[in-house]
């Protein structure tokens, strides 16, 4: 059970997890860790599942997916029917006005529609912590030079789930440099994943990129992969300037996760997201929305 807070309402709502019972299975079983271990997290599997979902036999879950899940289609650019495989579908475009972003310059806006935990004046050696676990930059992205421009900075961590819109977007006006990509395995970023195996943001496959934002500084974009996950797709031309808004990139089927780490200086995260984080709750918010402003 995944309790979230709903910042619109104002009030803590459960997550309709897909496959919620797999994931128990997976990482709460002994028969189950050894299938993970095994098979689950290995590329070979990603690729497969991702085979599946790229062929129109897959197109016969879309409509089941949709009613479960409660999807909006009206807000999508294609209509159910239109989708021509599952992961076409997985990686839906939404309609010009679907969402609203905010675009004053002073706004810090999300990337995606997500869920979120935010962590301000985040040191370099003990960064952020999930659960109880810890995580540093280092760790994320293997490399020092990098990492030692970003002490003393705001992380924060966009939790998607399978049932979320995938692209990605920048948050503000600026240039993007080229992708670095580290290889990895793909354990799952759902919560009870992450209790079980801590280091999964570590060991899964990731890519990250510096971003030159207009008003709020340079900034350290990280994807992470997950389970099922065979492909982070970057659709953005590196080094050529992009405006708030631009599509970053997406992912193919599977939870995924986006860590952004920007300098504490540069940015002030809204009070109510500080304070669902440090009780241990995420925030439902969308793309586009206000979730911080500049300093």
């Amino acid at each position: 059970m995944i309790k979230f807070y709903n910042r619109k309402t104002g009030e803590y709502e459960i997550e309709k997890v897909s496959a919620q019972r797999a994931i128990k299975w997976s990482y709460e079983s002994h028969t189950g860790m050894g299938f993970l271990e095994l098979i689950f997290k290995k590329r070979c599997f990603s690729r497969f599942i991702g085979w599946y979902f790229n062929r129109s036999i897959s197109k016969r879950q879309i409509k089941k997916f949709i009613k479960i899940y409660n999807i909006n289609t009206n807000e999508l650019i294609k209509s159910p029917e239109e989708f021509t495989c599952f992961n076409d579908f997985f990686i839906r475009g939404l309609k010009e006005n679907a969402r609203e972003v905010d675009y004053s310059p002073e706004a810090f806006i999300s990337p995606c529609d997500s869920k979120v935990l935010a962590y301000e004046n985040a040191s370099f050696d003990d960064l952020f912590e999930i659960k109880g676990f810890k995580y540093t930059i280092p760790e994320l992205i293997n490399n020092a030079q990098i990492t030692s421009e970003f002490i003393n900075s705001t992380c924060l961590i966009f939790r998607l789930s399978p049932t979320d819109y995938h692209r990605f977007h920048f948050i503000d006006n600026g240039t993007c440099e080229p992708t670095n990509k580290i290889l990895g395995d793909y354990y799952s970023v759902n919560p009870v994943a992450l209790k079980k195996i801590p280091e999964i943001l570590c060991k899964n496959k990731r890519e990250w990129s510096i971003f030159h934002s207009q008003n709020f500084g340079d900034m350290l974009y990280i994807e992470v992969g997950a389970t099922f996950v065979g492909s982070i797709l970057q659709t953005y031309t590196p080094n050529s300037p992009v405006s708030k808004g631009d599509e970053k990139g997406y992912f193919k089927f599977g939870g995924s996760t986006i860590i952004l780490i920007i300098k504490s200086d540069k940015v002030k995260i809204d009070d109510d997201i500080l304070i669902q984080t440090k009780k241990g709750f995420e925030t439902k918010i969308s793309y586009g929305e206000k979730i911080g402003r500049k300093r």
